[in-house]
């Protein structure tokens, strides 16, 4: 287990810088700047802003001076928060997106996996097909037309959930559940393949053949193996939640990292989009790795794979 997060440490390393690379340079070629306005500054003014970020400097040279401030941990200041830094920033508003994917991610694996076992125990059956038809409705609509579909529908016609904000327990509901729907559907049908594919082994004959119960056989025996595709999927599923809070905190105006993601990729705030896009990605390989190790703890057979 210590030479597998060992290598993958080391594997990382070089996608982050790449990601970083690539990241500065895609920015910088956009068109516009982080100082662009409707009303044009004074070329006076304009060359002393530019000068005070550095972005008059030659362009390899202020890549060198980000990388070189970002292997102390600094990701620089923001060029429209004047008064607070990218560190600052993040740690005011990821607290927030990490709750919402943390509530995503509960809706998703209550309902996937619920979903998904019921319709494993009773194949080719209406307990199967209505919640695999609704699974496969589930991944075909996004969460951006979702969501305002919920707001319409729960937040304005009935009035039963707050239509934004991020205070009281109920402005967390509709955001969660737009956010875990389309992740609920996979999980729904990962989990009753990985359910039938185990149920149809010889050693869960074996146990119902001894007098066990359907309950125990399922929750003992059973289940383990069942949701093993299911904790593959985690990884890149968390990270998915996380990401894509990008469209739900704008749609329901939620203060996170995602909203502000939006409004600096609007604004050409360089240094606040590589900052971001760093913490997700180094958070995508962390729970990445999570995965694959829970997935080898599961499966001892894939520690020589």
């Amino acid at each position: 287990m210590k030479k597998i997060v060992l290598k993958r440490l080391l594997e990382s390393i070089p996608v982050l810088w790449a990601i970083v690379t690539i990241t500065f340079f895609l920015i910088r070629l956009a068109p516009g700047g982080p100082f662009d306005r409707e009303k044009e500054l004074d070329p006076q003014i304009q060359e002393r802003i530019e000068a005070h970020y550095n972005l008059n400097a030659p362009l390899m040279e202020q890549y060198t001076d980000y990388m070189g401030g970002l292997l102390s941990g600094d990701f620089g200041p923001s060029f429209k928060n004047a008064s607070s830094s990218v560190n600052e920033l993040i740690a005011q508003s990821f607290p927030v997106s990490l709750e919402l994917g943390f509530y995503a991610l509960c809706v998703a694996l209550l309902i996937g996996l619920t979903a998904g076992i019921i319709a494993a125990l009773k194949p080719n059956s209406w307990q199967d097909y209505t919640p695999m038809t609704l699974a496969m409705i589930g991944i075909c609509v996004p969460n951006f037309v979702l969501g305002p579909i919920l707001l319409l529908i729960f937040g304005i016609n009935l009035g039963w959930f707050p239509v934004s904000g991020w205070e009281e327990a109920a402005d967390k509901v509709l955001p969660s559940i737009t956010l875990g729907a389309m992740y609920a559907a996979y999980i729904a049908r990962l989990s009753r393949g990985g359910m039938l594919e185990v149920l149809s082994n010889d050693f869960i004959r074996t146990a119902r053949a001894k007098g066990l119960s359907e309950t125990r056989v399922i929750l003992k025996h059973a289940l383990r193996g069942g949701v093993t595709p299911v904790i593959a999927f985690l990884g890149p599923a968390t990270a998915g939640l996380l990401s894509g809070s990008f469209v739900v905190e704008t749609v329901f105006q939620i203060p996170g990292l995602g909203k502000l993601f939006v409004e600096s990729a609007f604004n050409r705030d360089y240094t606040m989009i590589l900052g971001t896009v760093i913490l997700y990605a180094t958070l995508i390989l962390i729970l990445n790795l999570i995965s694959d190790l829970l997935l080898t703890w599961i499966d001892p057979r894939l520690r020589n794979a």
